[in-house]
């Protein structure tokens, strides 16, 4: 891979957002009509259509798009945004298949351990967010990924704005 393929790849954050989003959206609407999912999978609680999926996604791209680009000064910035991208797409993945599947336990694991993994890397940019939701869009739609990203980046950003600061600062008192 060339080094201007993760730029081309950063840059059209906003197209694969809306090309993701509408193949979703046209094999739902041909396969029996586009679904809407309960929050918390209970009946008694609202639903949401995927067809919100037409702004999230795109939104989300652009998002990273814009914040990978922000940082493209750093020597291998776009190789990391590539990689948060897609490792969150993975994560994102197995959490909506083993969802899929029926294994609960597995996607708790799942999720509890990307909740973990956010203490350790900026898990809030929205690279990741991408990625993870993009993963999870075609089980789920994209509403309720965005619901659990954002979670999960409300976690990381406190871990890395918040507690780790405080964590330096005590470390030189001891030091001192």
């Amino acid at each position: 891979m060339s080094s201007a393929a993760p730029h081309r790849l950063i840059r059209h954050g906003l197209a694969i957002g809306l090309l993701a989003s509408a193949l979703h959206l046209g094999w739902e609407y041909t396969h029996g009509g586009v679904a809407s999912h309960h929050l918390l999978a209970r009946a008694d609680m609202p639903a949401v259509s995927n067809w919100w999926g037409l702004i999230v996604l795109p939104l989300l791209g652009w998002a990273a798009s814009r914040s990978a680009l922000g940082r493209a000064a750093r020597h291998d910035a776009a190789r990391r945004s590539t990689a948060a991208f897609f490792g969150a797409l993975i994560v994102g993945l197995a959490l909506s298949l083993s969802f899929a599947a029926g294994l609960e336990s597995a996607a708790s694991a799942i999720f509890l351990a990307a909740l973990g993994i956010g203490v350790f890397l900026p898990t809030y940019r929205a690279e990741y967010l991408f990625g993870f939701v993009l993963g999870m869009t075609f089980v789920l739609g994209s509403v309720l990924p965005m619901m659990f990203a954002l979670v999960g980046a409300a976690i990381s950003a406190a871990a890395h704005f918040m507690v780790q600061p405080v964590i330096a600062r005590l470390w030189k008192v001891v030091r001192a």
